[in-house]
């Protein structure tokens, strides 16, 4: 395959990741993006995301409780673990840090054409400010052919397209709205198990 795969994130799953990081914007937040290899096997659809952490991002026991419970839940819908989103703390920060490298690490173990999302927050303020780009406002770095995570396109290899083309239109109506406030991560579930990882009611 040699670091050729093009990656396709569904509407829901990538809405999911920056409402995320919009409710916690003084954090780090991270999250798992869970999908399937499509097409003849050079294409990865994203299809679902997990919000994950938003104050144990490092630890390492709730991160393993909760890949396991995402991975039991949606091994049912035939979906798997294909990448890793990572929002850093500091909105000029645009480094993939040891955090995101050492989660990257570890689900590219089991999936070598893993996917790991970085938020480009300056992308992110300009759409909200202007509301009228379509692309992705997150950085797509893969691993597939070579040691290290390297940003996709820098060597013309590997591309992210959100399969909806509307989808940041549809950001910035749930943003506007204040559906931010109802995402739940792992961290939330942890503290109180009444709430909903899956968060269920968000697309409602």
């Amino acid at each position: 395959m040699g670091g050729e795969s093009n990656y396709e994130i569904h509407q829901n799953a990538y809405i999911k990741l920056i409402l995320h990081a919009l409710k916690h914007k003084t954090s780090s937040v991270n999250g798992v993006l869970l999908g399937r290899i499509s097409g003849n096997g050079d294409n990865v659809e994203i299809v679902e995301s997990v919000p994950l952490f938003h104050s144990q991002i490092g630890l390492l026991l709730p991160l393993e409780i909760s890949l396991m419970m995402i991975e039991e839940y949606y091994a049912d819908k035939g979906l798997s673990i294909v990448g890793y989103f990572h929002a850093n703390e500091r909105s000029d920060d645009f480094e993939v840090g040891n955090v995101a490298k050492n989660i990257g690490d570890h689900i590219y173990k089991y999936f070598p054409q893993a996917a790991l999302l970085l938020l480009d927050n300056k992308k992110l303020e300009a759409l909200l400010k202007e509301g009228k780009d379509r692309s992705p406002v997150v950085q797509l770095y893969t691993k597939e052919s070579s040691r290290s995570w390297k940003l996709a396109g820098a060597d013309a290899s590997g591309s992210l397209k959100i399969k909806e083309p509307s989808a940041n239109i549809v950001l910035l109506d749930y943003f506007s709205s204040g559906k931010w406030k109802d995402i739940v991560d792992f961290d939330d579930h942890l503290d109180d198990i009444t709430k909903d990882w899956l968060n269920p009611e968000l697309f409602k």
